[in-house]
């Protein structure tokens, strides 16, 4: 069965002080996640079980992954393995999009 969702800014949920979250749509073992991030904001060292493919719309964001550190810019793309600790510096208004696999069931629509 297909999926569709149509662009909207409704639907957005904090994270963390400066970054919101929107799942765009999901199927069988994905999920997609639309992330605005504010200048200045921080997304703590975390992990999950999840794969997370990511790519970069707009804006600027230093991203470490494990122990790698890398400034991620408009255009550039990761992807962090389940069970690896990551976070996120944010240098300049940015937007991402975020591929989680398995689905992330707290990420699901209510």
């Amino acid at each position: 069965m297909a999926v569709f969702a149509k662009n909207s800014d409704e639907g957005y949920i904090p994270v963390s002080p400066g970054i919101f979250r929107k799942t765009l749509v999901s199927g069988a073992r994905t999920l997609l996640t639309e992330f605005r991030l504010e200048k200045g904001a921080e997304l703590p060292l975390h992990s999950h079980p999840h794969e997370q493919t990511g790519y970069l719309v707009s804006g600027r964001m230093v991203l470490t992954i494990g122990d790698e550190v890398n400034e991620m810019q408009e255009g550039d793309s990761w992807v962090i393995p389940g069970n690896v600790t990551h976070r996120a510096t944010i240098l300049a208004d940015s937007v991402a999009v975020e591929i989680f696999s398995p689905v992330r069931d707290d990420y699901l629509q209510k």
